[in-house]
């Protein structure tokens, strides 16, 4: 008798189970239930000894959310449901990483100071003046908005990344180290004042973040990579901004200007690529 009863209430509470999850997705907007992205888990990176290490240099990159190859960085600006996915730009990717606790904001770019999640959203949103009438004297009193920085606001992000040469497996090889987002910074009419970087989020772990979120594929719907994908393909287009050298890394904006900064970048990325290229005989 204790038996049935048993098997009544799970049956029962079985029923319920099915009963609230049907209420919350009555129907299924799409074909299939997208499940790969969500669940994946990231390939970790190839052991390196610093012994097999014969070239090395560090870069920093600039990657222009207005070029039309990077769009799929900035869109959509705020998230939207796909077949019981929700897709968002890299920008809610990493806010919500921050606010879930799966990313850690740092600082600077040497990764050395952390921000807690207060001080990390408090530079996620900046001052606005307006004014507001005094209903007694009729005089404009001056009053600070503080409005949060959107995806819409997001300029560039900037990555920092090692090219090296692993001899042990007779290869050249990049790995980002950081990233940073970097938005348009306004005066207190609204009015653009200049860029402002964010905070440095560390690439290597974000990875494992960046793993679960489709990147949006114009061709295909069916064959959308990770955002973890599309930076470890270089699927990005960018151009450097800086280099380690004997004049204290500075950047490029230093000493060129227009066509002579890009030229003084293209030849920075062409040095790499010939090292590579004259290792081999054909």
């Amino acid at each position: 008798m204790r038996t049935i009863l048993k098997i009544s209430f799970l049956g029962v509470l079985f029923a319920l189970t099915l009963l609230v999850e049907a209420q919350e997705n009555k129907v299924l907007d799409g074909a299939f239930i997208k499940e790969t992205a969500p669940t994946r888990r990231v390939v970790p990176y190839t052991h390196l000894r610093e012994a097999d290490v014969m070239y090395y240099k560090r870069v920093w990159r600039e990657i222009d959310i207005r070029e039309k190859m990077n769009h799929s960085l900035y869109y959509p600006t705020s998230p939207i449901n796909e077949i019981g996915y929700k897709r968002m730009s890299l920008y809610d990717i990493i806010k919500q990483g921050v606010d879930e606790g799966t990313l850690t904001p740092y600082e600077s770019e040497d990764f050395a100071v952390e921000l807690t999640k207060a001080d990390a959203f408090a530079k996620l949103s900046r001052e606005i003046v307006t004014f507001e009438e005094d209903l007694n004297t009729g005089a404009l009193n001056e009053v600070v908005i503080q409005e949060p920085i959107g995806g819409v606001d997001i300029a560039k992000y900037w990555i920092k990344e090692d090219w090296f040469f692993d001899r042990e497996r007779s290869v050249m090889e990049v790995r980002i180290i950081g990233l940073l987002p970097i938005v348009n910074e306004l005066d207190g009419d609204g009015n653009f004042k200049g860029l402002k970087g964010l905070f440095w989020i560390y690439f290597p772990e974000a990875r494992y973040v960046l793993a679960n979120h489709e990147v949006y594929n114009a061709s295909n719907d069916g064959a959308r990579v990770t955002f973890e994908d599309y930076f470890r393909k270089r699927q990005f287009s960018s151009y450097i901004r800086q280099e380690t050298n004997v004049y204290d890394n500075r950047i490029l904006d230093a000493y060129t200007q227009n066509v002579d900064r890009l030229l003084e970048a293209r030849r920075i990325e062409d040095e790499i690529i010939m090292f590579e290229h004259d290792l081999w005989q054909y």
